[in-house]
Parts: C-alpha cells; sequence; structure tokens
C-alpha cells in the first residue's frame, strides 16, 4: 500500500501537463501555480484545522523552497525551454539528492543507487529525446528547481513530523500566498475563471494537489527521499503516455526503450531498498537482544 500511495505521486503529477494543455490554457501559468497551490492547502487545512507542526521558521523555509520558488523556477524553465529538456533535467532529481546528502550529511553514495539513477535518466532521455540547444537560464532555472525540491526532501525526512496531512497543507498555503505578489507583479491582476476551465482546477486542486502533496510527504516520510526520487521518474512516463490517450501521440522504438530502461530502474531499485530496510530491521533487532544480554548481565552483577 505505501508503494502505491508513493507511485500515485508521480502519476499525478505527470497529469499537470494534459489539465493545463485541455483545460486551462487560457490562463495565466503563475495564477494557475497560485490557484493550484493555495485552494489545495486551504482543503487540506479544513481537513485538519490545525497550527504548523513545525516551527514557522521551518515551515516558511520548506513552504518558499518546496511550492513557491519551485513554481517560479519551473515556470521559468517551461518558457525557456522545450519541455523535453525541461523533463529530461527535472530527472536529475536522484543524483541531485545523493550528492546533497554527500555534501551536507556525509552521506557517501552507494555506487548501486547511482548506476540506477543514471539508467533512468538515461531512459527519461530517450523518452522525451531532448534537444542539444540548452538556454543557459532556462538549463540553471531547471536544476536549481530541482535541487530545491531535494534538498526540502530531505529535510522533511530529518525534522520530527508526525502529522503529514497537517504539514503539507500548511506548505500549501504559504508557498501559495508567497506566490500571489509575484504572479500580480508579472501577470497583473487575475482574470475570472470560465466555466470551461473549473474540470481541470478541480483535478489540480484536489487530487493533483492536495492528495498528491499529501501523499508525498507521507511517502518521504515512510520510505525516504532516495526512494521518492527515484519514482518521480515516472512523471515523465505519465505525461507522455496521457499524449498517447489524450491526444493521439505515438512512440518511436527508442522512446519504448527509454520507458523500459526507467521500469528496469525502478524495479532494481525497490528490490534494493527492500533489502536495504531488512538488512536494517535485523541489526536492530540484533542491537535489541545486545541490549537484553547486556541489562541481564549488569542485573547478574549487582
Amino acid at each position: 500500500m505505501n508503494y502505491l500511495i508513493a507511485l500515485s505521486v508521480p502519476m499525478l503529477w505527470g497529469s499537470t501537463y494534459a489539465a493545463v494543455g485541455l483545460f486551462l490554457q487560457d490562463m495565466s501559468p503563475y495564477w494557475v501555480a497560485v490557484w493550484r497551490a493555495l485552494p489545495a492547502g486551504l482543503v487540506l487545512l479544513m481537513l485538519r484545522p490545525k497550527l504548523p507542526p513545525l516551527n514557522w521558521g521551518r515551515m516558511t523555509l520548506l513552504s518558499f523552497c518546496n511550492i513557491a520558488a519551485f513554481f517560479v523556477l519551473l515556470f521559468i524553465a517551461a518558457y525557456r525551454l522545450p519541455g523535453s529538456v525541461a523533463g529530461t533535467l527535472g530527472a536529475t532529481m536522484p543524483l541531485q539528492l545523493m550528492l546533497l546528502q554527500w555534501v551536507g550529511e556525509g552521506k557517501k553514495p552507494d555506487p548501486r543507487s547511482v548506476l540506477l539513477a543514471v539508467v533512468g535518466l538515461i531512459g527519461v532521455g530517450l523518452l522525451l529525446n531532448p534537444s542539444a540547444d540548452l538556454d543557459p537560464i532556462g538549463t540553471l532555472a531547471a536544476l536549481a528547481g530541482t535541487a530545491l525540491v531535494a534538498q526540502s526532501a530531505i529535510w522533511m525526512k530529518r525534522w520530527p513530523v508526525n502529522d503529514a496531512l497537517s504539514f503539507a497543507a500548511w506548505q500549501l498555503v504559504l508557498g501559495g500566498i508567497m506566490l500571489i505578489p509575484f504572479a500580480w507583479f508579472v501577470a497583473g491582476a487575475p482574470v475570472a475563471l470560465s466555466v470551461d476551465a473549473l474540470p481541470g482546477l478541480l483535478w489540480l486542486v484536489l487530487l493533483n494537489t492536495a492528495f498528491g502533496y499529501w501523499a508525498w510527504v507521507r511517502s518521504v516520510k515512510i520510505l525516504g527521499p532516495n526512494v521518492m526520487s527515484m519514482l518521480s521518474l515516472v512523471n515523465p512516463v505519465t505525461a507522455v503516455m496521457l499524449g498517447i490517450g489524450l491526444v493521439g501521440e505515438s512512440l518511436g522504438l527508442l522512446q519504448w526503450a527509454g520507458i523500459g530502461l526507467i521500469l528496469v530502474a525502478l524495479l532494481l531499485m525497490k528490490k534494493t531498498s527492500g533489502k536495504g530496510r531488512k538488512m536494517n530491521h535485523e541489526m536492530n533487532h540484533q542491537e535489541g537482544i545486545d541490549l537484553n544480554e547486556q541489562s541481564k548481565n549488569s542485573v547478574s552483577v549487582r
């Protein structure tokens, strides 16, 4: 069940492009970001009306990095790069995460994990077929946005949070509020929503964002940021498959090979992470036995 909930996150987020393309093309993307974040956070806050589970400093930092700044960088990259290039740069998240953990925590990357991340990145490259013409500002924006999400995932795993629903709610509310002045400055005042836009907006708010960010926070806490960063490779796969189903696009041989590489990397990641958790459980169990033995010995000495 934990993996199913985790897998739903990149699948839902991969539907963003289809929802915007079908229903929200006439809206400013910056206001779409606001309407995506703020109402979703308010919905979750109504379900769990309580104060943030972290202090305001940490909560504001996470909201800025994971929502506000990330959405701004995402749209900068979207305007300056082809979607295939932006998607491929986003797939560097597993490698960026391992680098951040190495630099910030001294956690040396596992060679197998690095290899699987590279295989997944190659698969995304084959799937999306990015062009070689890279705009430097767009490239930096895409990489920086991905790095912010990776760092936010590390913080979420490290900091003590027991209420994923409230945690996701406050991130979205605070991040959405931060986005309002930016959207107003760049795109002007918001326009009235049309009836045609409502299906896409409801999808983005309720499932894509409210449920999606709750599932993201929950899965980062349970499965860890490294597993979730690898599962993010499903995002471009979902986007491409929806393009086939809704727009009638077709895939070539190399693109199918890319999907195959991504699936192989994910399956091997699942197998590796399962072994790691089993080993940790056995070590913890053995430590418990050793502690019990020490306790018995200390009692006998007394």
